[in-house]
């Protein structure tokens, strides 16, 4: 699933496309759930931003006579966006277009259905998009304070993995960017005690592996596009994510293989010792 730097990197080449454009026509998927909800009512409403929290990308809409509002959209596992002309030929695998009023649109194609395209009451969440309702600070804010990253750490006996993917105490860090921040503060992802020195560490990890992910425009194994089509640039750099079986870059040691969190990990035993 992507993580905060491809949705990031994805934010930056809709916002220019967006912001400013009316929405004149409005489509989507008809297959029922609850992730596509109260699309119609982006139709008439001009998009006046586009933010992001966590993995979630985030357009405030000009307030009509539903008051303020916010299209939420949600990459899923295998979701990508497109800006393209209205009579290019639509793929198979269309799940929402939202038609401009500059003869283009913005095209949501999601072959496994897991992505998001609501509209909601403005900051109104509850009940609606919830992960927003508790999302933890953004990484790389001010918000994301060391001490009460290491205060939330300890008290919590979950594994320090399950902690990073929660969401509650950083948002948007997802598998491959909990495994390389763990790899270079060096804790083991299963650790369940995690001091305030480590803490501090992991702290500093997660903010440089998301930064150097953002300027490479994310990690592209199958399915992340940009919405120029072309793929992150990242995976070329990871130093443990999907990288078992082979030497650790930092001391040669092979890196193994785990289940932690119920997601696949890779860590170096002799740099991460638990």
């Amino acid at each position: 699933m992507p993580e905060l730097p491809e949705v990031e990197s994805v934010r930056r080449q809709l916002s220019p496309e967006l912001v400013g454009r009316t929405v004149v026509d409005v489509w989507w998927d008809p297959h029922p759930q609850q992730r596509f909800s109260d699309v119609g009512l982006v139709h008439g409403r001009r998009i006046t931003d586009v933010t992001r929290r966590g993995k979630f990308l985030l357009c405030p809409l000009d307030e009509g006579p539903d008051g303020p509002l916010e299209l939420v959209l949600h990459l899923g596992m295998t979701g990508s966006f497109r800006i393209l002309q209205l009579a290019a030929p639509a793929s198979p695998h269309l799940r929402a277009r939202l038609d401009l009023d500059d003869g283009r649109s913005l095209r949501f194609t999601d072959p496994r259905r897991f992505g998001r395209v609501s509209v909601v009451p403005a900051g109104d969440y509850v009940g609606r998009v919830p992960t927003l309702v508790w999302l933890g600070p953004e990484p790389l804010t001010d918000d994301f304070d060391p001490d009460a990253f290491a205060a939330g750490l300890s008290r919590t006996n979950a594994p320090v993995k399950a902690a990073l993917l929660n969401q509650r105490l950083v948002a948007g860090v997802g598998n491959i960017y909990a495994d390389e921040a763990l790899w270079r503060s060096r804790i083991h992802p299963a650790s369940r005690r995690v001091g305030r020195t480590r803490a501090h560490r992991l702290h500093a990890a997660v903010r440089e592996v998301l930064a150097s992910s953002i300027e490479r425009e994310g990690t592209t194994f199958r399915d992340y596009q940009m919405v120029n089509g072309e793929s992150g640039r990242n995976a070329d750099f990871l130093d443990a994510y999907g990288r078992a079986g082979l030497p650790c870059p930092r001391c040669a040691t092979i890196l193994r293989g785990a289940v932690v969190a119920a997601r696949g990990t890779t860590y170096c035993p002799r740099c991460q010792r638990h």
